[in-house]
């Protein structure tokens, strides 16, 4: 073997031959631009040059700048960015910088000369990966399962389903996140703001318990089959177990407002909605969210105001 090649890294090297330390654990946030390619070239530029400015401002508001000035492996994605951070952290980048998000997206989409209009997906996860400073630090499964959740199906169904000049940005929690920030109660929202869900991603093997969170719900948000590939008439309303009893399938959905429905999604998948308080929706609706992962929205509602 020569000098050279021996200095290279051998694939799979050890794994599985030895224990050692694990990586420090990091939180772990990324975004993505809804629309993205929906644009004419020449704004992709502005648009990717936009992103962490926005991302930036919105922390140093949220005051948690320190977050951004000790990011960890950051990358522009083109039509997004990721980096890592203390995971300690991490419930206050939930609560309250995703809603102070929010309002920076809303601001400058209000003040904006051109055409861009910047609506984002986020998605937020804690997991082991390497950060030792060296140029390809952060890589590992926590990492590519974050790009997972910001493409999968829910999240995406989520934004488009939502009014644009209302709900600028739409959150999903890996569980790992969601258990160690918000069920514990480090958070500070309650559980209810938060809905399960299945997240899957087209063309990949990818299927995991997630949450969705919205800070500004709008329009088709508050009919929450808008999550479902394959939407299917109402069932009737039946009694609803505990979100944390619920099987990996099952998911419960829990916003503002008193009414039960159940519903049928995509893969046999069991949804409960549940609102409480204030105005609620009643009557039977059915609605079917097709096209590219969610990115059309397409339905019929009967609503009864009470």
């Amino acid at each position: 073997m020569s000098q050279f090649s021996s200095q290279l890294p051998e694939a799979g090297a050890g794994s599985y031959t030895r224990s050692r330390h694990l990586p420090p654990y990091r939180g772990i946030v990324a975004v993505d631009a809804k629309d993205f390619t929906g644009y004419p070239a020449i704004e992709h530029g502005v648009i990717s040059q936009a992103i962490p400015e926005l991302l930036r401002v919105s922390l140093q508001r949220a005051g948690i700048g320190e977050v951004w000035d000790d990011r960890r492996f950051p990358a522009s994605t083109g039509d997004g960015y990721v980096f890592g951070f203390e995971p300690r952290w991490m419930p206050l980048v939930i609560h309250p910088w995703l809603n102070i998000l929010q309002d920076v997206l809303a601001e400058f989409n209000v003040h904006s000369t051109g055409a861009v209009r910047i609506r984002l997906r986020v998605s937020l996860h804690i997991g082991p990966l390497p950060d030792s400073g060296a140029e390809f630090d952060g890589n590992g499964t926590p990492r590519n399962d974050t790009h997972r959740l910001l493409d999968s199906r829910p999240v995406k169904a989520m934004l488009a389903a939502s009014n644009e000049h209302t709900t600028q940005v739409a959150a999903i929690l890996s569980d790992r996140c969601h258990q160690d920030a918000v069920a514990s109660g480090y958070t500070g929202r309650h559980p209810d703001h938060f809905i399960e869900v299945p997240a899957t991603v087209e063309g990949k093997r990818f299927d995991q318990r997630a949450w969705l969170y919205v800070p500004a719900p709008s329009g088709n948000l508050y009919d929450r089959r808008v999550l479902g590939d394959q939407v299917v008439q109402d069932t009737a309303a039946r009694p609803t177990t505990p979100s944390r009893q619920v099987p990996n399938r099952s998911v419960t959905n829990k916003a503002p407002g008193g009414n039960v429905n159940t519903g049928t999604v995509h893969g046999g998948q069991s949804v409960s909605n549940i609102r409480t308080g204030g105005d609620h929706v009643g009557g039977n609706k059915a609605g079917t969210v097709r096209g590219n992962q969610g990115d059309t929205v397409h339905g019929d509602k009967n609503e009864r105001r009470q």
